[in-house]
């Protein structure tokens, strides 16, 4: 196997890492909410029905900005319905996942799960432009965020919340460019209505953060068209556009599979583009940035298959949906999924991984059981620690290989990030499935002496998984031999493995 090679230098880098990058997202889907962080009666639930266990998983996993509560279901959300005396609030048909939700669970319970996760973790909440419109958004967010004297806000002290929960980054919708999202619009109508929201709500606080609807996928047939239209509306009045990624092995194609994130890389520079044209039409200096607020590796097939077994009158409460089991494969993608979006840190300063809890999602959870970290759960966690500070422009010399989805495709995808000590952390994944992956990077211009450490998640059995009855079947392993020589690192990458490096 040749050898895959790269520099780095401090003088030549991408951006700060925006801590949101490493947000997640919760959604009234399944069982992402109800005995997934939310489960009165659990033996580990504390006395407002949280599962700490699930809080002490959040925590280790790192997340900062979590996006709620919705997702398809906030095109139906009555803000509302989810607040007041739990016992009051009313049972709706949720159409979006064709369920029955109780609100058991609502927007205080939601504040007060992320102030228990930490100071670190950030609301992002988004607004209901589906069925509803200005009006309903300038009431949620007086609810939340003013202070007091007005009938909202004294609502909410009313209701146990004397504090204003202090939302600052609001999402205009969701997926409104998709024909399955109830109260889907075209480019020109979401585009007018997602202006009128955001010059409203900026009306109440000039400085809440704003993230229109991009396209749910690069694949969608109005892509970059759509963009376009939303922004040419929105341009002056929103800070982010958002963009919405999941991939899966097409047909069993593997290799394209592992693949991925150069769809991933292409999706944001073409959004980039597709902005920045907008931009220089409107004569503007402004810079729209990405919030990239829901990606990850989904087994959407298998989903549509079993939609396709619903009963019309069957509406059931949190139902067992979308709990794809991950293997040491989807691990390994997510990890490049990861790199992908640190790789366009200058552009993409929000982004969410779909979802949190049970529902594709790096932590599972039992009914009354135990909660365990799925091998996603692994390279978020690692680069939410150590991905902090400046990227550093990476550009490999691989060996390639062919996939039949992206034609020729590196086998080495890699980042850097520099941290304000001067360490170094280099984030790699080898995509051969058969072969060790050398790998050689010049160091020019950076302090560094050390291996800290080398740690990969691979495993003989590409299919190995995390389970209820064996939760700790896959976690990463320390790697011998990496060395740091006279200002080069030289490392051996294991077939099909995501790799963390980190150097002092």
């Amino acid at each position: 196997m040749h050898t895959a090679r790269f520099t780095l230098d401090p003088a030549f880098t991408v951006g700060e890492v925006n801590p949101r990058v490493f947000g997640s997202f919760v959604e009234h889907l399944g069982r992402c909410v109800y005995t997934g962080i939310f489960e009165p009666g659990h033996p580990a639930a504390d006395e407002a029905g949280l599962r700490t266990d699930v809080l002490e998983l959040v925590r280790e996993l790192g997340v900062t900005a979590v996006r709620y509560p919705g997702g398809n279901f906030v095109s139906g959300y009555k803000w509302e319905d989810s607040v007041g005396p739990a016992e009051s609030r009313p049972r709706r048909l949720d159409l979006a996942w064709h369920s029955t939700e109780t609100n058991r669970f609502g927007l205080s319970e939601y504040i007060d799960f992320l102030r228990k996760v930490g100071p670190q973790a950030e609301p992002m909440m988004a607004v209901n432009l589906g069925t509803r419109g200005v009006a309903e958004a300038l009431e949620l967010q007086e609810y939340a965020n003013h202070a007091e004297g007005t009938a909202l806000s004294d609502l909410r002290a009313a209701h146990g919340d004397k504090d204003p929960f202090g939302i600052r980054l609001w999402c205009l919708g969701n997926e409104m460019d998709g024909p399955w999202q109830t109260g889907h619009k075209t480019a020109e109508e979401y585009g007018r209505v997602a202006a009128e929201t955001a010059r409203a709500m900026r009306q109440i606080d000039p400085k809440v953060e704003l993230v229109a609807c991009g396209s749910s996928s690069q694949s969608m047939p109005t892509f970059a068209e759509w963009e376009a239209t939303v922004l040419k509306e929105t341009y002056d009045l929103v800070d982010y556009i958002s963009l919405h990624a999941y991939y899966w092995p097409e047909n069993g194609d593997i290799d394209s599979f592992l693949a991925s994130a150069v769809d991933m890389e292409s999706f944001i520079e073409n959004v980039v583009a597709t902005a920045d044209h907008v931009g220089a039409r409107l004569k503007s200096k402004k810079k729209i940035n990405l919030s990239f607020d829901e990606w990850n590796v989904w087994y959407l097939p298998e989903w549509e298959e079993h939609a396709k077994t619903f009963q019309q009158d069957d509406w059931p409460e949190a139902p067992r949906l979308l709990e794809d089991n991950y293997s040491v494969t989807d691990a390994v993608v997510f990890g490049s999924l990861l790199i992908a979006l640190l790789r366009h840190a200058d552009r993409v300063t929000v982004a969410c991984l779909a979802q949190l809890v049970n529902v594709i999602a790096p932590i599972m959870t039992e009914p009354g059981g135990p909660a365990w970290r799925q091998t996603t759960f692994f390279p978020f966690a690692q680069a939410a620690q150590h991905g902090r500070g400046q990227v550093l422009d990476v550009r490999v010399d691989s060996p390639t290989y062919e996939t039949k989805k992206y034609g020729e495709a590196d086998l080495l995808h890699a980042t850097a990030v520099r941290a304000d000590d001067g360490t170094v952390t280099v984030f790699a994944v080898n995509r051969s499935r058969t072969d060790a992956l050398p790998l050689e990077v010049a160091l020019n211009g950076l302090d560094l002496t050390s291996v800290v450490e080398h740690s990969a998640l691979a495993d003989a059995d590409p299919d190995a998984r995390n389970t209820l009855d064996d939760p700790e079947r896959v976690t990463p392993h320390p790697v011998e031999g990496t060395a740091l020589t006279d200002g080069t690192l030289t490392a051996v990458l294991e077939p099909l493995s995501w790799n963390v490096i980190r150097l002092a």
